[in-house]
């Protein structure tokens, strides 16, 4: 066991560690992580204020890291950088985020990082005031506000803050000033919340309890202008002397451990996961891995290789858990040269009952082959939790759809961005029915054909692997609801997107029909039989639980 980086003053104590670890040393990168993991977890996890994305930029951080120690050419200049290496993930991470809401119940289910700040190390007074501040700053001065916190307990000094942030010192001087005037004003929110001003009850009747500017902004009016609220009955430490005597937040027991042990409770997998990094480490250290920086890590003992320098990987078992499958009943399409009309079922063919045919692995059609006619369900509508439009670019993210109607579900592949195991959506709660109608968008993710088409990956971006028995996706898949069904984004691993509509029949029925006379590499595929034979989705159940990662990948609904 390492010991932890507070205890080495001086980075040049690292040096030796961190030159091993550059050649090759698998205990050395083993210690170099499991060392230095705390730092990286405290800025991002106060920059991002303890949302459900810390996790994965952790991981990406760390992946990053890894991969690029090659390139440090300072030994010296390691804390900065790797500090760095984390503020870029997280700009990166709120870049890929839309500037939308977060619903109520992704808001309950993303952390905290101020109450956990307060939970683990016991705060009170004007340090667990200083605490829950934070979580009334805007993310950009969480951000900077995390690099500070740390020069103060003197993990970082102002050069390695201002290298972190890609500024000049002068410039970082400046902007630690106005957070730190933003944070006094926070300060003495959280004072007079906790208050008993007739006025400020009053004002926030209407308020639903959740930190955003606009509020921060009518509190803080108020503030300024009421006796009462502006008397503060103590004298008030200044936030740096505080901020001193709070030691960096442990990195929490079981620490992202369900991502890879698929859901089990942080005990079971902390004791089956004894010697995680080493083996992480282990396998990151190995030189085609380390040359391709083909690995996803997941801290807690999983990782994937996914780029082989001489082509595609073949595809691996998913990360998330899943119940034992059962032999699909789905009939595989036969790819055919020529247009051919609609086939009906023969006459001695037994009826299936709906939710006993699921998707299941298909060849591609020919790129050529018309589909036959899609069948008009009846249709009323759809309505949307996200409105018009969902985009759900991390692992998390819902959206509720209910009513009868055609609904699109258009997939974005990222592997130059995280390459890996997907982990597909899932779709719970259903009420009603739900039917797996037609794919379209003139391409299947697998075709490496055609204009500005990488498919699933490539040897220079990486590949995006499906896991064993996942059907693959088309661009645009289409699906029939009749009742209601909440679908989650459950990226970990490689980095994907999806965004869904509601549609109609006549929008699905034209973009299967686009072929490659009219720009595409394909026609599309018409899957609905017009019954209860239609297939439905992997992935699909009518319970709600937990962690819809854990969804089985052919259930019976």
């Amino acid at each position: 066991m390492s010991r932890p980086y507070r205890k080495r003053n001086v980075i040049s104590e690292w040096r030796s560690t961190i030159a091993a670890a550059q050649a090759g040393d698998r205990q050395a990168l083993d210690e170099l992580v499991e060392g230095w993991l705390p730092l990286v977890y405290n800025v991002v996890g106060r920059a991002l204020n303890g949302h459900a994305d810390v996790d994965d930029v952790v991981q990406e951080t760390m992946l990053r890291a890894v991969g690029n120690l090659g390139s440090l050419r300072d030994p010296d200049s390691f804390r900065s950088w790797l500090v760095a290496i984390a503020v870029r993930q997280i700009r990166d991470r709120a870049r890929r985020s839309q500037p939308a809401r977060l619903d109520e119940s992704a808001a309950h289910e993303a952390g905290d990082f101020a109450e956990l700040t307060v939970l683990r190390l016991q705060l009170a007074g004007q340090r667990r005031e200083v605490a829950e501040a934070v979580r009334w700053l805007d993310g950009e001065d969480r951000q900077l506000l995390s690099l500070w916190w740390l020069e103060v307990t003197g993990e970082l000094t102002r050069r390695e803050l201002a290298a972190a942030a890609g500024i000049s010192r002068q410039h970082a001087a400046v902007r630690v000033q106005r957070v730190k005037e933003r944070l006094e004003t926070a300060r003495g929110i959280v004072r007079a919340l906790d208050g008993a001003c007739p006025g400020l009850r009053e004002l926030t009747a209407r308020w639903n309890g959740r930190p955003d500017s606009v509020w921060r902004k009518r509190l803080a009016r108020h503030i300024r202008g009421c006796g009462y609220c502006g008397d503060t009955p103590e004298a008030v430490v200044p936030a740096e002397r505080l901020l001193v005597g709070i030691a960096l937040v442990p990195v929490p027991v079981g620490f992202t451990l369900s991502l890879a042990f698929g859901g089990k409770t942080a005990t079971a997998a902390t004791a089956a996961s004894v010697g995680w990094s080493a083996k992480v480490m282990a396998a990151l250290a190995q030189p085609a891995v380390a040359v391709t920086a083909g690995a996803t890590l997941v801290a807690g003992g999983a990782y994937v290789v996914t780029q082989p320098p001489d082509g595609p990987p073949t595809a691996k078992a998913p990360l998330a858990s899943s119940a034992p499958r059962e032999p699909s009943l789905a009939l595989p399409v036969t790819p055919t040269s020529t247009p051919s009309p609609p086939v009906s079922p023969a006459p001695s063919r037994k009826a299936e009952l709906y939710g006993t045919v699921v998707d299941a692995v298909e060849p591609a059609p020919d790129p050529n082959a018309v589909p036959g006619a899609l069948p008009h369900r009846p249709e009323s509508g759809i309505t949307s939790t996200w409105g018009a439009k969902a985009v759900m670019q991390h692992r998390g993210e819902a959206v509720t759809l209910s009513g009868r109607g055609y609904v699109l579900v258009r997939w974005q592949i990222s592997p130059q961005s995280r390459p890996g195991t997907l982990v597909m959506p899932a779709w719970t709660g259903l009420k009603g029915e739900l039917f797996h109608v037609a794919s379209g968008g003139g391409r299947r993710m697998d075709d490496t054909t055609g204009p500005d088409t990488t498919g699933m990956g490539s040897p220079a971006t990486g590949y995006t692997v499906l896991p064993d028995g996942t059907q693959q996706m088309w661009q645009n898949e289409y699906f029939y609801l009749d009742g209601s069904v909440t679908l989650h984004q459950n990226e970990r691993g490689a980095d994907y997107g999806v965004i869904v509509f509601p549609s109609t029949w006549e929008a699905a029925d034209k973009d299967v029909r686009t072929g490659p006379d009219q720009g595409a590499i394909r026609y599309g595929l018409v899957r609905d039989t017009g019954g209860d034979d239609t297939p439905v989705p992997q992935h699909l159940t009518r319970s709600t639980p937990a962690d819809a990662a854990t969804v089985p990948q052919e259930s019976r609904v």
